[in-house]
């Protein structure tokens, strides 16, 4: 009998060259250009029609959970940096504290395009992709 917690004879593979399992990418650390960390993945929002990931959300601040401030940052916006085992973002933490933001309490509404045109507005032109 298989050992289950073999990787090659479980049905579940997490990781490939190209490809990585969403729980794998979520607490992902998130760093600036000068390896600053500035939060983690908390969880990514994919387009239905097109299946692909449109934002990342990413937990930034607060302590144990409570107080912290979710960051939509557009998915192209991040560049998987191996020695870092973390993404990066073409970001400051004080151009952070200004983008788009929510809390627990104050939850967006994503299927009003406003909300999403009001994130993709923010971020055009400051991050170099």
């Amino acid at each position: 009998m298989a050992n289950p917690t073999d990787r090659f004879t479980t049905d579940r593979i997490d990781e490939t060259h190209d490809l990585i399992a969403s729980d794998k990418v979520e607490g992902t650390a998130v760093y600036s250009p000068a390896q600053e960390k500035l939060g983690t993945i908390k969880h990514f929002m994919v387009d239905k029609q097109t299946g692909h990931v449109a934002y990342a959300v990413m937990s930034f601040g607060g302590f144990l959970g409570m107080g912290n401030s979710y960051h939509p940052l557009p998915w192209k916006a991040l560049t998987y940096d191996t020695n870092l085992r973390g993404y990066v973002v073409d970001l400051t933490p004080d151009q952070l504290k200004s983008a788009p933001s929510y809390t627990s309490e104050s939850m967006p509404n994503w299927s009003d395009d406003l909300y999403t045109h009001q994130v993709d507005d923010y971020y055009e032109g400051r991050i170099g992709r």
